[in-house]
């Protein structure tokens, strides 16, 4: 049997992506593959980190019982799960459930492709300010599908400037939705909104990290 490491479960609300200010119940895994300067969830890739191991049908059954719609699987980096695929499948498999991912672009897509429309992706484009842009997987930029997503974590002027080239190079507007979103407490979003009049971008949406405001910064299982 399939087993993953879930460091955390909770419902709260979505604080990104196209589900934004929607309920949703998230299971968050343990372990990434990357490591951004202004990561949020470092504890949760510490190679000693608690974890609970949970099979397919254990978080299904869980995901159930709270009686909501919306599914977040998060981290960490949940693409690197071993046998990830089979659980992606398997909850696609209730197409009451909309299950959303939110992988951090280090990940080729591609193996994905095969999932129903019910499965989406919330994909981060990691910026110089991350620490992590040569670990981008670009050719998922060409592949990325319209009920997906594109979000761009923004630390200062030269993380607009290169989201910007790379919105542009890929023609991203035309593909998906395309979010800015700031590094809390690195730029503000009035700087975001400044330059998104300046360069004309229609269509890109600014977007805030919710429970970021809602609650702590710090705080975890919201």
């Amino acid at each position: 049997m399939d087993v993953y490491k879930v460091v955390e479960k909770f419902i709260s609300i979505n604080g990104e992506g196209r589900k934004a200010g929607e309920l949703a119940c998230f299971i968050r895994f343990a372990g990434c593959n990357l490591n951004c300067g202004y990561c949020d969830t470092r504890w949760a890739n510490a190679s000693d980190v608690a974890y609970e191991e949970m099979s397919e049908h254990e978080i299904y059954e869980y995901i159930k019982s709270m009686g909501v719609k919306n599914v977040t699987l998060t981290g960490g980096e949940p693409l690197i799960q071993k046998d990830i695929h089979r659980l992606l499948k398997y909850l696609a498999e209730d197409n009451t459930l909309n299950v959303e991912i939110e992988t951090n672009g280090a990940v080729d897509l591609n193996k994905f492709m095969d999932l129903p429309e019910n499965v989406v992706f919330t994909m981060d484009y990691k910026l110089p300010g991350s620490g992590m842009e040569a670990m981008m997987c670009l050719s998922n930029l060409e592949i990325i599908r319209h009920i997906d997503c594109v979000k761009f974590v923004i630390s200062n002027e030269a993380d607009m400037n290169r989201a910007t080239e790379i919105v542009r190079a890929y023609n991203l507007l035309d593909k998906t939705k395309v979010y800015y979103s700031t590094a809390f407490g690195e730029i503000t979003p009035a700087d975001v909104v400044e330059y998104m009049k300046h360069e004309g971008l229609n269509k890109v949406k600014l977007q805030l990290q919710l429970h970021k405001y809602i609650w702590t910064p710090e705080k975890r299982g919201v």
